[in-house]
């Protein structure tokens, strides 16, 4: 039985959550965020609480059950309060800017590198750093590991684009000779 998915979720103020035909929508201040559910679970909800139901009593429900809870939860969570994930950017020289709905990168390449910001997903950018803000967390997460893979962090000088709470194993360089 999972322990996640018989938690219910809290719906805060000023947010709606609906069910039909399999398509959960929830509606908040910051948007809208629609998601199927997966299959054999169910949905309810009474008095702001949505509570989660199986089906079917097998391992693979119960699976599903704590999946679609925090789903949903998320889905609260991000239009009711948005999600935020910060990137850094280290090595002499690189640097990142914002023009519109592009972010150009200068990070070690012969030439600049534009990424385009998929709908739904905004950014603030300092010169070395980035931070992504958006109401799907899916996507955000998709994003910024994107972002990641232009130029991962190397272990030998830390060069490269990483998660802000992301610490790089660092190797020891070559030695001379003796």
């Amino acid at each position: 039985m999972s322990r996640v998915g018989k938690k219910p979720i809290l719906i805060p103020d000023k947010i709606k959550v609906t069910l039909k035909n399999r398509e959960v929508t929830v509606k908040g201040e910051k948007g809208t965020i629609s998601r199927s559910l997966p299959p054999a679970v169910g949905m309810k909800v009474e008095d702001g609480i949505v509570n989660v139901t199986v089906d079917s009593e097998d391992r693979k429900s119960f699976a599903f059950q704590g999946l679609a809870r925090s789903l949903i939860a998320n889905m609260v969570k991000g239009v009711s309060k948005g999600f935020e994930r910060r990137l850094e950017i280290n090595g002499i020289g690189y640097r990142a800017e914002l023009k519109g709905k592009n972010i150009i990168f200068n990070i070690g390449y012969s030439n600049p590198v534009d990424f385009e910001l998929p709908d739904g997903i905004s950014a603030k950018v300092d010169k070395t750093s980035i931070t992504l803000f958006g109401i799907d967390n899916e996507l955000l997460g998709r994003t910024a590991a994107s972002i990641r893979q232009l130029r991962p962090p190397e272990p030998y000088k830390g060069k490269g684009i990483k998660y802000a709470e992301e610490r790089i194993q660092r190797k020891a360089g070559k030695t001379g000779a003796a």
